[in-house]
C-alpha cells in the first residue's frame, strides 16, 4: 500500500463519452418514442481503525451506462459497464430489437424533461488527495482521545467518502452532468465495566470534501467517550405510553418513516400506501411541517438533479399541518396531475429506477429547548437515533434510540439506557405538540434500501419535537 493520493482514479469525465451516448439515443429515437440514459462512474474508499485492527478499504472503480426506451406501453432497458462504442453499439441494438418486439402501446405519460446545466465543482481539499497513510494517523490519533476516557476500552473509528459523476441525456434534449462528493465518518466508542458493556456514537456526514471533517475535534471525540462511559450506569427506560421529547436525530427518523416510502407516489400507484387515500387531509397540528428537499445545501442525501434529469427539489409534504403532495417520477406526476419532484433514482446504473426520498426533515417552531422540557412534565427525552422501520400499508413505524432521560415534573433527571418508540404514525403526529426552533436543527446521514437492495444515501433532521408515544426497552 503506497502513499499516493487516489485523486488519478477519479480523473475521469463521462462526457468524452458524449457523441457515442448521443449518436445510440439516435438510433432508438428511430424505434421509440421516448429513449435515455444515465451514464455514471464512481469511486471511493474507507479506512477503519480499532486497537488492534487496521482495515482500509478501497471500492471498486464502477462505470457504465443503462438505456432506457418506452415501448409496448413499459420501459426497456439495457445496461453496458464497458463504455467503448462498440459496447455501446451492442447494448443499443439489442435495446432494439426488444422494443421491436415489444409492437405498439400507449404514448408515455408526462412531459419529458430538457434540462440542460451541470454542475461540476469539487471540494477545495477532495478526499481523493488524502493518502490512506495520512487517514489512518487521524483515526489513530482520535483512538487516542477516545480511549483516554476511563474504562472507554475499544474504539471504533470509520472514514469514508465516494466521489460519483453522473450525465444523463435524453431523446427530448435534456443534457445534465453532475458530480457529487460525499464524506462521512463515525466514532463508536465502547465503555466496559463489571461485565457490561455500553458503546455511543458519533455519525455525520454531507456533500462535500476534507472539510466535513473539521467538526471532528477532540472535545467531541471525549464528549461521545464520556457518553459511552455514563451509559454503564444508566438506569432501565420506562415503559408504556408517555410524553416523548425527540432530539433532532430522532425527529429526523421519525420524519424519514412517517412521511418517507409512503409518500414515494409509486406506492400510491401499487396501493401500497396508507397515506394515499388522505392526501389532501389534515394529518398534525398547524405548527408541524415535514419537507423532502433533494436541494438541501450540503446534505448528504442531497443531488444537484434526479436520473431523470429534473433537477433536485425542495417538495412540501405536509403544510402546517395538512398532508399536500408526495414524491414524484415522470409517470407518478402524470398520473396525479403533480409536477415531477426531483426524486426519481437508481442506486447505480445497475440498478431500476425508483421515486426515493432525499434529504427529508420536520422544520423548526417556536419552542425552546428549556420551555419543551417543562411542557413536557412527566415522560421521557429519546437521543441519538439509531434506527427506525414503517409500515407502509398500516401505518405502523418504530424508532430505536441509544439512550434518553427522564423527564420529572418539567425537569431533565436520569440518563436511561437505549429504548424503543412505537406507536400509529397518524396518532403519534396528532399528539405533537411543539417543535423547537429552527437553531436546534440537525441533519444526520444515512442508508435507505427500497425492498432489500437498492441502497441510497439520505439525509433527515429536524429539532426538539413533543408528542405523546409508546416506548420501552429496544
Amino acid at each position: 500500500m503506497g502513499s499516493a493520493p487516489l485523486a488519478r482514479l477519479f480523473m475521469y469525465d463521462l462526457r468524452q463519452h458524449e457523441s457515442d451516448l448521443t449518436a445510440a439515443l439516435r438510433r432508438l429515437e428511430r424505434v421509440s418514442k421516448f429513449a435515455d440514459v444515465m451514464a455514471e462512474a464512481t469511486v471511493g474508499a474507507g479506512v477503519r481503525v480499532e486497537r488492534k485492527a487496521t482495515s482500509p478499504s478501497q471500492e471498486p472503480t464502477l462505470r457504465g451506462a443503462v438505456f432506457r426506451a418506452w415501448a409496448g406501453g413499459r420501459w426497456t432497458e439495457a445496461a453496458t459497464s464497458v463504455l467503448e462504442p462498440a459496447a455501446i453499439a451492442r447494448t443499443v441494438g439489442d435495446l432494439e430489437r426488444t422494443v421491436a418486439k415489444a409492437g405498439v402501446g400507449p404514448d408515455l405519460a408526462g412531459e419529458a424533461n430538457a434540462t440542460r446545466q451541470e454542475w461540476t465543482e469539487r471540494p477545495a481539499r477532495p478526499m481523493s488527495d488524502l493518502s490512506f497513510e495520512e487517514t489512518i494517523a487521524l483515526e489513530k490519533d482520535i483512538l487516542a482521545w477516545a480511549t483516554e476516557i476511563p474504562d472507554v476500552r475499544e474504539c471504533q473509528v470509520s472514514i469514508g467518502w465516494a466521489e460519483e459523476e453522473r450525465f444523463y441525456l435524453n431523446t427530448a434534449g435534456a443534457r445534465v452532468y453532475q458530480v457529487t462528493p460525499r464524506t462521512h465518518y463515525s466514532v463508536a466508542p465502547i465503555a466496559m465495566e463489571n461485565g457490561r458493556v455500553e458503546f455511543d456514537a458519533l455519525i455525520e456526514g454531507g456533500l462535500g470534501g476534507q472539510e466535513q471533517l473539521s467538526s471532528l475535534t477532540q472535545e467531541r471525540v471525549r464528549e461521545v467517550s464520556r457518553g459511552a462511559k455514563e451509559l454503564l450506569h444508566a438506569a432501565a427506560p420506562p415503559t408504556g405510553q408517555m410524553e416523548v421529547l425527540l432530539d433532532p436525530s430522532t425527529t429526523g427518523t421519525l420524519a424519514h418513516e412517517s412521511f418517507g416510502h409512503g409518500t414515494e407516489a409509486d406506492q400510491f400507484v401499487r396501493d401500497r400506501s396508507y397515506l394515499k387515500p388522505i392526501l389532501g387531509t389534515v394529518v398534525g397540528p398547524d405548527f408541524l411541517t415535514i419537507i423532502d428537499n433533494g436541494a438541501y445545501p450540503g446534505g448528504w442525501g442531497t443531488i444537484y438533479c434526479d436520473d431523470e434529469g429534473h433537477p433536485g427539489h425542495r417538495t412540501v409534504l405536509v403544510d402546517r399541518g395538512r398532508f399536500v403532495g408526495g414524491l414524484h417520477d415522470r409517470e407518478t406526476a402524470a398520473m396525479f396531475h403533480a409536477a415531477p419532484t426531483g426524486n426519481a433514482r437508481r442506486a447505480d446504473f445497475l440498478s431500476r429506477l425508483f421515486v426515493r426520498m432525499t434529504n427529508t426533515y420536520v422544520e423548526g417552531g417556536d419552542w425552546s429547548l428549556e420551555e419543551l422540557i417543562s411542557e413536557t412534565k412527566d415522560g421521557v427525552l429519546l437521543e441519538r437515533a439509531t434506527s427506525g422501520i414503517e409500515d407502509p400499508q398500516g401505518g405502523q413505524m418504530q424508532l430505536k434510540v441509544k439512550k434518553g432521560y427522564r423527564i420529572v415534573n418539567g425537569e431533565r433527571t436520569e440518563l436511561v439506557s437505549s429504548m424503543a418508540l412505537s406507536g400509529k404514525v397518524l396518532d403519534v403526529l396528532k399528539s405533537a405538540r411543539g417543535v423547537s426552533r429552527p437553531s436546534d436543527f440537525e441533519m444526520s446521514p444515512g442508508f435507505c434500501g427500497k425492498g432489500q437492495t437498492d441502497i441510497l444515501p439520505v439525509g433527515s433532521g429536524g429539532t426538539y419535537l413533543l408528542a405523546t408515544a409508546i416506548v420501552g426497552p429496544a
